[in-house]
């Protein structure tokens, strides 16, 4: 059986903290969709580790790390990333693995990603894209010209003069939609004459990978990228990343049943987040605002651009869990509003006076909603070396039951620090 851990707002509520602990006692971590355009930040024995692409069960010597097929794949990032976590004594290579169906990233999606971003700011519609080449490899991804990892790695005849047709195929096409821009197609092409070497020991049969795995009845743990409200279905589109970040992710993603999942965890931020533009009907452009982000170290891991902030808003956490079905919560970074006298929680969304009965699709709609607050008493004091559940201010206890709630979806963890010792554990 697998458990899933899910963004359950915009991202960067703190995953990888979770999936840290968990792995404590996982045989398999997976990622199932997204690339380096994630970041998850894990603290273990005061060193800090930066995951972009990689799954964060790297951090138990004894788990095996997948990434799957709806993962994408840039290469060069893929070597380094390992490579810096290695640095800080970190080592998995044996335990890492990549799935032969999986799409790669190359340098020229990265190329046209921010050519797209320079035009859509032309008509101050950009979406505030990473620049990852994400968005650009699951488009030509969906158009059935993309690139495949066992392209790359097959030892068939023939295979590596198929791979640079396939490769400088694309490449025409991205020339005929934006011009003739500088690109060394040779070089690249020479760097993957190696990779294809140094990537092989790390390709696997994905599905026959997992299936194995949930036969020898291996304790399984999926880590989702993201967060469902950038989901390009059901986020706010088109301000959203490029894959299924919710539950139908974990499934196309990594080619496994729906009866193989046990438990989906929704990590919350206490308060609300994103990067990039789009809608935030909570966001606070005011000291609120600036106090969360400065206590909250509000900075992109994988970006290093500032987070917009807000109050918590559980309308998009309704409709988060409505899609995603959520068994428990992780409330992550609590000790954030530490400082705050009374802390508001959007609970409501209404239209020239009209309550709506669910998150609304139509952007225009969302820029004009009224949301309606509950205000609760803060606790005012420091929570950050609070060790128990039990021992938490009363008000603070309080905030978290109005989250369940209003949810009807319990709580299991609290964050209330940085370090994976910060996480309290809730009795059931």
């Amino acid at each position: 059986m697998c458990d899933v851990v899910l963004g359950a707002q915009w991202g960067d509520e703190g995953k990888g903290k979770l999936v840290d602990i968990l792995c404590d006692d996982i045989d398999v971590c997976a990622r199932c969709q997204g690339g380096n355009n994630a970041g998850h930040t894990i603290v273990v024995n005061d060193v800090k580790y930066d995951f972009h692409m990689l799954p964060s069960g790297l951090v138990n010597p004894r788990c095996q790390n997948l990434l799957g097929s709806g993962v994408v794949i840039h290469v060069p990032s893929f070597f380094d990333e390992l490579e810096q976590l290695e640095k800080k004594g970190l080592q998995g290579r044996d335990r890492l693995f990549i799935s032969s169906r999986a799409h790669l990233v190359f340098d020229f999606h990265q190329r046209t990603d921010k050519l797209k971003e320079a035009e859509l700011s032309e008509t101050k519609k950009s979406i505030g894209t990473t620049g990852k080449g994400i968005g650009p490899t699951y488009s030509t991804k969906s158009s059935r010209s993309g690139i495949r990892v066992h392209h790359l790695i097959s030892q068939e005849p023939g295979a590596w003069e198929e791979f640079k047709v396939r490769y400088q195929r694309l490449v025409e096409s991205r020339y005929k939609r934006y011009g003739e821009f500088d690109y060394d197609v040779k070089e690249e092409l020479e760097r993957y004459e190696k990779y294809r070497e140094e990537l092989r020991p790390f390709v696997v049969d994905s599905v026959d990978f997992m299936h194995k795995a949930m036969s020898a009845n291996k304790k399984i743990l999926v880590e989702g990228a993201n967060a469902l409200m950038l989901d390009l279905d059901f986020g706010t589109y088109p301000y959203v990343t490029s894959s299924s970040t919710g539950i139908g992710g974990v499934l196309t993603g990594l080619g496994i049943p729906p009866r193989s999942i046990k438990n989906v965890y929704g990590v919350v931020k206490a308060y609300t987040t994103r990067v990039g533009e789009g809608p935030f009907p909570t966001e606070q452009l005011n000291k609120v605002g600036e106090t969360l982000q400065d206590v909250g170290a509000e900075f992109g891991v994988t970006t290093g651009r500032k987070r917009r902030c807000g109050w918590l808003d559980l309308v998009v956490l309704k409709y988060s869990n409505a899609i995603n079905g959520y068994t428990h919560l992780n409330i992550t970074k609590l000790d954030v509003l530490d400082t705050f006298k009374e802390i508001k929680v959007g609970v409501a969304y209404s239209v020239n006076g009209e309550k709506l009965s669910s998150f609304p699709e139509d952007l225009l709609k969302l820029a004009n909603v009224e949301v309606e607050y509950a205000t609760l008493p803060g606790w005012e004091c420091d929570i950050s070396k609070i060790t128990e559940f039990e021992d938490l201010p009363d008000n603070a206890k309080n905030y978290l039951q109005f989250i369940e709630d209003f949810l009807k979806v319990p709580v299991r963890w609290v964050g209330v620090g940085p370090a994976r010792e910060s996480m309290l554990h809730k009795s059931s």
